[in-house]
């Protein structure tokens, strides 16, 4: 399958005159060339900010019901060609068909959830202690959003951010990863055939730092919504520092699940295996820490091991594929250094560890399913992000130890407890420092409506997803007007 590519620039489609030649290459198949396309030039960029300009004025004069229309259309769309973006984003990604499948109707029901938004109030009437005198708080569009996005989810995290900004009457600027530019097109391209104005949506990939001067630098930016690593999230803010931008980051994570001695071993290891495994652990809710109540650590790590043996690796598109490649031979060789880093460290790698060869294999970006035991507190595998299918497993003497070690990290967003008590349930829920917490539950799997983002070096205070989502993409203006005297 060979897709063609191309930019939105206001109204039209266009190509990328800068002479950068970027390949996107089939993770499942190093040898495969998905679509070849030239990057945008400093003045294709400096164009796409200024129809983003014009659309703003457009779309802000557009009733939010008939933004919402075409929210709907879109994600209707969305769902019509889902066999053929699934297997597009598989290809692409590397996730098996089925995650690829769910992240097609995951996007769509974004659009569906915040088109629905629009008929909604957009303010409310206040009282006025002035005679005479109406009172009411408007709902208002911020103006041109930057959106900044990732290749582990590359169209459910567009979704994510232009279902609020497009229903609340923004115009979008997004820059997908070079990594997955034809899920990004893909959706791109569902909205402008439902009917979005030009001017609205802007597709474009750019050398870094002519994205820097052409758009972060420009002063009609009014928002920058960012989902990547800490570094990069961090690294934004400060170049934003000094100027009344607004920033949303959703970054790393170390996230926890805790096994009580009183916990279902079965169902916690199959649930961990699959929130620590799925999309390769690419995603940034996936488990990658385990803390086990000592008198039950042995015999969890073998159940453990059991469900991670069950993972077949293999091209994502191949029927029986349960464990597809990481993203590309960078990010492959950058998982095998922390896995190399824990062994050298003195870990145990009970199993995985390495890249598959046999049955082709060795032409992807495969790392088997690993887990980790004999991990201390003090090792990088139990501190960096690793962004791969790998786990980490520590043994702990008592819950309070657990929370603790839980908290100990630089990052927050998502935690997990596997345990029948209902007093060690509410003080985890209470006492855990992460914006997302799950009870015999995975720490990945969040809905469309459900408010979602981290704490510390997770993410910033505006939360994603949900009727949070609105907030930041949106402002209030008070108004009063006397009409009696």
């Amino acid at each position: 399958m060979t897709v063609e590519f191309s930019y939105r620039i206001g109204g039209n489609w266009v190509a990328g005159e800068s002479g950068q030649v970027v390949e996107d290459r089939c993770p499942s198949d190093q040898e495969r060339i998905l679509t070849t396309f030239n990057q945008l030039s400093a003045t294709q960029v400096r164009q796409a900010v200024d129809a983003a300009v014009e659309g703003a004025a457009t779309w802000r004069a557009t009733s939010a019901v008939a933004r919402g229309a075409v929210l709907s259309k879109a994600a209707q769309g969305l769902r019509e060609r889902k066999s053929v973006l699934a297997e597009i984003i598989a290809l692409e990604n590397g996730k098996t068909l089925a995650e690829a499948s769910v992240e097609v109707e995951k996007s769509a029901e974004f659009l569906e959830f915040y088109a629905a938004t629009g008929r909604l109030p957009q303010g409310s009437m206040i009282a006025d202690a002035r005679g005479g005198t109406k009172a009411m708080a408007l709902v208002e569009p911020i103006g041109v959003v930057v959106m900044i996005t990732p290749w582990n989810d590359p169209m459910l995290t567009p979704a994510r951010k232009l279902g609020p900004a497009l229903i609340s009457g923004n115009s979008v600027i997004l820059k997908p990863a070079r990594e997955t530019p034809l899920a990004a097109y893909l959706i791109v391209r569902a909205l402008v055939d439902a009917g979005l104005p030009a001017g609205v949506l802007n597709l474009v990939i750019s050398d870094h730092d002519v994205f820097d001067q052409e758009v972060i630098a420009r002063s009609e930016v009014a928002a920058v919504t960012f989902t990547g690593s800490t570094a990069v999230g961090l690294a934004l803010g400060r170049k934003l520092a000094g100027r009344n931008v607004r920033l949303q980051t959703e970054m790393g994570g170390k996230n926890a699940s805790v096994v009580l001695a009183d916990a279902d071993l079965d169902m916690a290891a199959e649930t961990i295996a699959a929130a620590a495994f799925g999309q390769a652990g690419q995603r940034c809710t996936a488990t990658s820490r385990v803390l086990v109540q000592k008198q039950v650590h042995d015999v969890f790590l073998d159940k453990l091991l059991t469900a991670a043996a069950r993972l077949t690796p293999g091209p994502s598109t191949a029927d029986g594929t349960r464990l597809g490649p990481v993203v590309s031979r960078r990010h492959q060789q950058e998982v095998l250094a922390h896995i190399e880093g824990a062994r050298s460290s003195g870990a145990q790698i009970q199993c995985g560890g390495f890249a598959p060869a046999d049955n082709g294999l060795d032409k992807g970006c495969f790392v088997l399913p690993t887990v980790i035991a004999g991990v201390t507190a003090e090792m990088p595998i139990w501190r960096d992000e690793v962004f791969g299918p790998v786990l980490a497993v520590m043994a702990v003497a008592s819950f309070d130890d657990a929370l603790q070690a839980v908290n100990d990290s630089a990052y927050g967003l998502s935690a997990a407890l596997f345990s029948n008590d209902l007093r060690c349930t509410q003080r985890f829920v209470e006492a855990v420092d992460t914006g997302q917490v799950s009870v015999n539950l995975p720490t990945s799997g969040w809905d469309v409506h459900q408010p979602f983002g981290g704490f510390k070096e997770s993410g910033s205070a505006f939360k994603e997803q949900g009727m949070e989502g609105l907030r930041f993409y949106t402002r209030t203006k008070m108004v009063a007007i006397r009409h009696e005297w």
